[in-house]
C-alpha cells in the first residue's frame, strides 16, 4: 500500500529535500557576495556579511585635539568629545556609535573599559565614556601635537553604494566591459553555427568513418583545455592571429565544439525520423532539410548550449589572459579585477565584491531568462 495513489514516496521527498538543500547551499555564496559588496570596508574586515545587520566593533585612534588644555588643582587638563575629533569625525558623522574600550597603545584599543580611568606610560589619566566624552590630564604642559588616543566603538550597521561607484567609475572598466562583450557574442555563435552543421551530418547523413567521429567528439569532451593552451597559442603566433581577438574567437570555438556538437548531435538524432524521410521524399536536399526542419525545431539545444558557450566565455580568465595583449587596452572584465583590482585594491573586499557581482550580473541575467530552454537541451536524447 506504499503506492497508493495520491501519496508520495519517502524517495520523492528526500529528493525534493536534497535538491532544495544543493539550491541553498549554491546561493549562499553569491547572496554573501552580495551582501559584501554594498558593506563598509572596515565593517567588513571585523565581521562576516551574515552578520552585516548588526552593529560592529571596530577599533580607531585619533588626538584629544577638541579643546585648550586648563591647569586644574595642578594639573593640565583637556575635555572634549572623541567622536568630534577630526581624525574620527567623518565615520561619526551620523551621531552613532557607543565606546566600549579604550586604550593608550595602538596594540592594545581595548585595554582599559569605557568609563574607567587609565593611565599611560608617562603618567597621564585618560577618561573615555561610553558616550565619547573624554578627560585627559597630564601632569606636565601638553606640547603642540594632542595626545594620540586609542579606541573601540560599536558602530551600527552601514550599507553603501561607494563600492560600486568606484567600480563603475574605475578607468578602464567600460572598456573592459566592452571587451568581454567583443569576445563572448562573436565566440557564442561561431561554435553554434558550425556545430550545428556537425551534428546534423552525424545525426542524418551516412558517410564513412561516421562513428569515428562520434567516437572521437566524445573523447574530446574529457580532454582539458588546458593541454591545448600552448601549442595553439604557437600555431596563432606562427599564422598571424596571436593574441588577437580573431585569436580567442577561434581558442573559444576549438574548446567548446566537442560539448556543442555532442549535445546538438543528441537532439537531432531524436527527431521525428518520418518529417527528414518525407521529406527527402519530396525532393528536398540535404541544406533545405537542415535550415527549413531541423534548425527551428532543434532551438531548445542551441539555446542550451549557447547559455553553457556564454557563462563559460564570459566567466572566463585563462583563455583570455593567454590569446589576448597583455595590455589593458584588451582586458576583459576578469582580467581587470585579477590584474588591475586585486594588485591595487587587494586588502579592499567590498570593492573586489562589487566587481565580481557586476561582471556575473550579465551571466545570471542570460541564465534566467533562458533556463527552460537549458532544461529542455539537456535533456534531449537521455531519454527515448
Amino acid at each position: 500500500m506504499d503506492n497508493m495513489a495520491g501519496q508520495k514516496s519517502g524517495l520523492v521527498i528526500a529528493t525534493n529535500l536534497s535538491v532544495i538543500f544543493m539550491v541553498v547551499l549554491w546561493l549562499i555564496p553569491t547572496v554573501g557576495l552580495l551582501v559584501s559588496s554594498f558593506r563598509d570596508r572596515d565593517q567588513i574586515s571585523a565581521s562576516g556579511w551574515w552578520q552585516a545587520p548588526f552593529s560592529v566593533e571596530l577599533a580607531f585612534r585619533t588626538r584629544a585635539d577638541d579643546g585648550e588644555p586648563q591647569l586644574i588643582d595642578g594639573r593640565y587638563v583637556i575635555e572634549g568629545n572623541i567622536f568630534e575629533t577630526e581624525e574620527v569625525q567623518e565615520a561619526f558623522a551620523e551621531g552613532e556609535g557607543t565606546i566600549t574600550a579604550f586604550g593608550t597603545r595602538g596594540a592594545e584599543p581595548g585595554q582599559f573599559p569605557a568609563g574607567t580611568e587609565g593611565e599611560t606610560r608617562d603618567g597621564d589619566l585618560v577618561t573615555i565614556n561610553p558616550d565619547g566624552t573624554y578627560i585627559y590630564s597630564t601632569a606636565e604642559e601638553p606640547g603642540r601635537r594632542a595626545p594620540r588616543i586609542y579606541f573601540q566603538a560599536d558602530t551600527p550597521a552601514e550599507f553603501t553604494l561607494f563600492n560600486y561607484r568606484t567600480i563603475l567609475g574605475s578607468a578602464g572598466m567600460d572598456r573592459a566591459f566592452i571587451n568581454t562583450l567583443t569576445v563572448t557574442i562573436p565566440a557564442t555563435i561561431i561554435p553554434i553555427l558550425i556545430a550545428a552543421f556537425a551534428a546534423y551530418a552525424l545525426a542524418w547523413m551516412q558517410f564513412p568513418g561516421r562513428g569515428i567521429l562520434i567516437a572521437a567528439v566524445v573523447g574530446l569532451l574529457v580532454v582539458p583545455l588546458q593541454l591545448a593552451l600552448v601549442p595553439l597559442l604557437k600555431l596563432h603566433n606562427e599564422i598571424g592571429i596571436g593574441q588577437s581577438f580573431l585569436g580567442i574567437w577561434l581558442a573559444h570555438t576549438g574548446f567548446g565544439l566537442p560539448l556543442a556538437i555532442y549535445l546538438l548531435r543528441n537532439y537531432m538524432v531524436g527527431l521525428p525520423r518520418d518529417i527528414i524521410e518525407s521529406a527527402k521524399v519530396d525532393g528536398a536536399t540535404d541544406f533545405q532539410i537542415f535550415t527549413k526542419i531541423i534548425l527551428p525545431l532543434s532551438f531548445p539545444a542551441l539555446a542550451s548550449f549557447a547559455i553553457f558557450q556564454f557563462l563559460w566565455t564570459w566567466n572566463d580568465l585563462l583563455v583570455a589572459k593567454v590569446f589576448l595583449p597583455s595590455n589593458s587596452e584588451s582586458w576583459v572584465m576578469t582580467v581587470k579585477i585579477a590584474d588591475d583590482l586585486l594588485g591595487s585594491r587587494g586588502g579592499d573586499w567590498g570593492i573586489l565584491a562589487a566587481a565580481a557581482f557586476i561582471s556575473i550580473a550579465v551571466p545570471l541575467i542570460v541564465f534566467f531568462a533562458m533556463q527552460k530552454y537549458l532544461v529542455r537541451g539537456l535533456l534531449a536524447g537521455s531519454v527515448k
